[in-house]
């Protein structure tokens, strides 16, 4: 029996009372990928990317780990729901236009002491300040490094389109731009390298694409690697009290730590190891996160049926934001139809085994938005389900 073939004996014994479709975390692999992470980072703290989770009773168990410190959240109402819960650390990791969150932000010393938000622009500030409301306390504020490689003196660009703060100079002009605004205060400087974290490096059957992506993510981490640097002396000039510098994903956790001007590192898909991030030199995780459907149709020879399964991930349309039928091993979708908002094919000789009933199980690919679809992860220690703890959906929150 295969690896993968002995983990589906497990799910479908832990979780045989129940009906599909439901979501699963094999807590055994959530655990291993913790530690990996915790690893990688080499003794700097990781910041918990909430987004890439979307379960409070998850981001407890893995901030109560040695090594995890804080939570990376993605918009405001999210941030001071969890502050209001009792996370005491949230980086809002993306400007907000939220005027209702930021007069509860600025009026409650408990949440104003336990978020930080996120600005690239002097803009966001006078929106802040439009909305206080008469809130007087002060906003803890966080600056974002644009990361991208520009090659041929800008004309090509490598990287996710996210601030305008390009160049030490950039920083430091706002940096002194928030230190003369009463009312607020800088933390921190965060810097996403996305196109070194988020982008596999090993992508199977095309070994020069993979080839070229080394070329590129090694070319960006030197390059990146000296800029930001020069940032954070350019910023701490301006604010020598500054208390962070987060930088990182999952897929650069052990190279972004190695530089001496971050002083943390966020990470979060690789709790979960998604389908995305199956193509890395850099680590090698253990799916944690996966959802089953149920087989409802056996149309002929070689297909079955099952129920939904629909669940395209964000980002450009493709194939690979498409879930992947996991386990039995070898079902692949019918290339007229793939996966159906109400019914999913499926070929392959394993469907001839399947049962109406039985289960298929499924990667998404990414992380989080898997919980979108679920309001209930079903948590699983061998072969058992110990625990049902609901999703942000479960609890009654969709932020996006």
């Amino acid at each position: 029996m295969t690896a993968r073939a002995a983990d589906r004996a497990r799910y479908d014994r832990a979780t045989a009372h129940f009906d599909a479709p439901l979501a699963i975390v094999d807590l055994d692999a959530f655990d291993a990928n913790a530690d990996d992470l915790v690893r990688r980072a080499g003794g700097k703290p990781v910041r918990v990317a909430s987004k890439s989770v979307r379960c409070r009773a998850l981001l407890e168990r893995v901030l109560a780990r040695d090594g995890f410190q804080g939570i990376m959240s993605f918009t405001l109402d999210e941030s001071l729901w969890l502050a209001r819960s009792g996370f005491e650390d949230v980086l809002l990791a993306y400007p907000s236009a939220d005027r209702a969150g930021f007069a509860e932000l600025a009026a409650d010393p408990k949440l104003a002491g336990a978020v930080t938000v996120m600005i690239d622009d002097p803009a966001h500030l006078d929106l802040i300040d439009a909305a206080r409301d008469g809130g007087r306390e002060i906003v803890r504020v966080c600056l974002e490094l644009d990361t991208s490689l520009k090659l041929l003196g800008g004309r090509v660009r490598v990287g996710a389109r996210r601030s305008p703060l390009y160049s030490p100079a950039h920083l430091a002009e706002l940096a002194r731009s928030v230190s003369r605004r009463p009312g607020f205060r800088l933390v921190g400087i965060m810097a996403y390298e996305g196109h070194v974290a988020g982008v596999g490096d090993a992508v199977a059957g095309r070994p020069l694409r993979s080839r070229a992506i080394r070329l590129m993510q090694a070319t960006a981490r030197r390059e990146l690697a000296e800029r930001r640097a020069a940032a954070v002396r350019a910023v701490r000039a301006v604010a020598p009290d500054l208390e962070f510098v987060n930088g990182g994903g999952t897929g650069s956790v052990q190279h972004t730590a190695a530089e001496d001007a971050v002083t943390e590192i966020a990470a979060g898909s690789g709790l979960y190891v998604p389908r995305l991030f199956d193509n890395y030199t850099s680590f090698t995780g253990r799916p944690a996160a996966l959802f089953a459907q149920p087989v409802v149709r056996r149309p002929g020879v070689g297909v079955v049926t099952v129920l939904g399964g629909g669940y395209p991930a964000s980002g450009a349309a493709g194939p690979d934001r498409l879930p992947v039928p996991y386990l039995p091993e070898g079902l692949r979708y019918d290339p007229q139809e793939g996966p159906g908002e109400v019914q999913t094919p499926l070929l392959g000789s394993p469907a001839d085994d399947l049962l109406i009933g039985d289960k298929v199980w499924f990667r998404h690919a990414k992380a989080g938005e898997l919980c979108e679809r679920f309001d209930t992860l079903h948590l699983i220690e061998g072969d058992t389900v110990t625990a049902g703890v609901p999703t942000y959906r479960g609890e009654g929150r969709t932020f996006l």
